[in-house]
């Protein structure tokens, strides 16, 4: 049994492809998409059209969300906000009606029950917290907590955009007894189709295939795939889509995560707060500020495959 995990396209629809044709090479049994189908770069509608016609398995991210709460009292506070969120607003007027109500009518989490395998739990972040990630360097200490009330010893989780494959062992406090028990999670991250930030910029993808355990149901191994593509045909988009104009100092932190599969947006907003920038209130006075500072545009731009001749910016392996 193989099973292909995607997740965090973010409307990236030439790395998409590229993953669609590893995929038909190795033809996996099942496909699961982990979240974020969409947002951040300029062909989300595209994306959520070429899933929603494949019998696949796909739940909800934050980024779903951010859409589908948009307007109404459940929406992340501040995204009415046309210069910080503009590129949500623009995104709105991007999806039709039919892809909303799919989007809308996501699961937040699977689980599966394969027969002779090892029951595997799938949700974009933690189950009812689609925002809480994990990261390959992070202590057992710090993920254990988040872990507590997922009693599959098969996880996969999405949102950091971070490739992972490890075990986490520790003592948890047994909900009915209050004993502490020794537990251990196969912790799983595919990494991110659309916007990688581990520093390569190949569209990231995983596959798992159970593997027998003497004495036990089947655990499941993994096996990570990074995949090159051309980056300029998605690049040319954020300005021809007209995202550049709508979206602002965010869309254009999107970009520069593409082209260096760094978390940009994270170094700005990090960056003001220690320099006492209002990021989120006067966003362009800040990143003038942070560029200036930084020169982290001139880096960009030396790197940008729409300027310097190549297929794919940062680091491509």
């Amino acid at each position: 049994m193989r099973i292909a995990l995607l997740a965090d396209i973010h409307g990236n629809l030439p790395a998409f492809e590229a993953v669609l044709a590893e995929l038909e090479r190795l033809q996996p049994d099942y496909v699961v998409v982990d979240g974020d189908l969409i947002n951040g770069t300029p062909m989300s509608s595209a994306v959520v059209e070429q899933i929603r016609q494949r019998d696949w398995i796909v739940v909800r991210g934050n980024h779903e969300f951010y859409l589908l709460d948009m307007g109404t009292e459940r929406a992340v506070p501040g995204s009415n906000d046309p210069t910080r969120w503009g590129a949500l607003h623009w995104l709105s007027e991007q999806i039709s009606a039919e892809q909303y109500a799919y989007l809308a009518m996501l699961p937040d989490e699977r689980t599966f029950y394969l027969h002779g395998t090892q029951p595997i739990c799938i949700t974009h972040g933690i189950p009812g917290q689609n925002r809480i990630g994990f990261y390959p360097m992070q202590e057992d200490d710090e993920i254990i907590p988040h872990l507590e009330n997922v009693w599959q010893p098969t996880f996969v989780s999405a949102h950091t955009h971070q490739q992972i494959n490890r075990h986490v062992q520790g003592a948890v406090r047994d909900n009915q007894t209050g004993e502490l028990i020794q537990r251990e999670w196969h912790l799983i991250n595919p990494g991110s189709v659309g916007l990688p930030l581990n520093g390569n910029t190949n569209a990231q993808f995983a596959i798992i295939e159970n593997v027998p355990v003497t004495g036990q149901v089947d655990a499941w191994s993994l096996t990570h795939f990074g995949i090159p593509y051309d980056q300029r045909p998605l690049l040319e988009a954020f300005t021809t889509s007209g995202l550049f104009e709508a979206g602002g100092v965010m869309s254009l932190l999107f970009y520069w995560e593409v082209c260096t599969a760094e978390p940009d947006i994270i170094f700005f907003f990090r960056w003001a707060t220690r320099n006492g920038y209002d990021a989120s209130g006067d966003i362009d006075n800040a990143f003038v500020a942070y560029n200036r500072a930084t020169g982290r545009d001139a880096y960009i731009a030396s790197i940008d495959p729409l300027k310097n001749g190549s297929k794919s910016g940062g680091l491509c392996v």
